[in-house]
């Protein structure tokens, strides 16, 4: 494996998304829409600037340095189970060792390392899907959760599905204000309305009250003051927004400006070529786009991934 070069055979869902729906045939005129490499001009991220401020955290961080500020709030671990998600302390599965290899590829383009240089602003990833239903708070939940569990770092997801605010409900947490009310009041600080969880390293933002206007709040020169300032008050910090779908509310669009990387779900036995061409253009914004493959079992051996846990090991 190159710099700039995924890994082909086996897969994960990553690079078969990438082959099932030709990323990057069929939008001709924005070549390198491809695993490992910019989108939409197709710079590779050791020619992306990076921010120094960003930079100069990841040498001051460690993972306890954050203490938190409020209540620390129970994540219903039953509730995961029960929607088949990755549940903290449980033993490792075919679930969790697909995240495992998602997010290396999200951290690698975030913190840099391994011959990779961290791209801008590549700690603020987006997680979309092109239409509802094909499983994006689904991934979105599942990576912050295995994003938790690194050493070196902590994660905030954001629910910035503003109509469907889900994040909450999924985890067991309270709906309270959140992150569409920091936008629209100056005199919220935002770091007051993070959900600190009991699990180590995960706190949540909720998607906060209704806004007719949250399209143009996002567009705001606030919406990138606030982000400067989540991560300049704890540089550990990876930042996870749950999106919108792209071709059903025009949020999307606006938020892939501000991040650094977009995971764009695509669901196996649902979202076709048109439309997954369609929602990629919107996300334009950001240079870094990859896809994820869900609702399909990888397996290029013929056994069950993630099934050597099962054989007495631990994680």
């Amino acid at each position: 494996m190159t710099k700039h070069t995924p890994i082909q055979k086996p897969g994960s869902l990553l690079e078969r998304a990438a082959e099932m729906y030709g990323f990057g045939r069929d939008l001709r005129e924005t070549p390198n829409l491809q695993m490992g490499q910019g989108a939409v001009g197709g710079a590779p991220y050791g020619h992306t600037p990076h921010n120094a401020a960003y930079e100069q955290g990841l040498r001051d961080s460690v993972r306890d340095v954050r203490e938190p500020r409020g209540p620390v709030l129970p994540i219903d671990r039953d509730m995961l189970r029960r929607s088949n998600h990755i549940v903290p302390e449980d033993p490792v599965n075919g679930l969790a060792e697909e995240f495992r290899i998602v997010k290396r590829q999200l951290l690698l383009a975030a913190r840099g390392g391994k011959g990779y240089e961290p791209v801008q602003h590549g700690e603020r990833i987006l997680v979309c899907s092109a239409n509802p239903n094909e499983g994006k708070t689904f991934c979105a939940t599942n990576l912050a959760l295995s994003i938790a569990s690194e050493k070196d770092n902590r994660v905030l997801l954001i629910d910035a599905d503003f109509a469907k605010a889900d994040i909450p409900d999924v985890l067991g947490l309270p709906q309270s204000a959140g992150f569409m009310d920091a936008l629209a009041d100056s005199a919220i600080e935002i770091e007051d309305l993070i959900l600190d969880t009991d699990v180590d390293g995960l706190s949540v933002l909720p998607a906060g009250s209704i806004n007719r206007d949250d399209t143009e709040l996002l567009a705001s020169a606030r919406t990138e003051r606030l982000l400067d300032k989540l991560t300049r008050s704890d540089p550990a910090r990876i930042i996870i927004f749950d999106s919108p779908p792209a071709l059903a509310a025009s949020p999307a669009s606006v938020l892939a400006l501000n991040v650094g990387q977009v995971v764009m779900v695509v669901r196996a036995d649902k979202t076709n070529d048109t439309e997954l061409t369609d929602a990629l253009r919107l996300l334009s914004g950001c240079e870094h786009i990859q896809l994820l493959l869900n609702a399909t079992r990888f397996a290029p051996t013929g056994r069950r991934f993630g099934s050597y846990y099962g054989q007495g090991a631990r994680s």
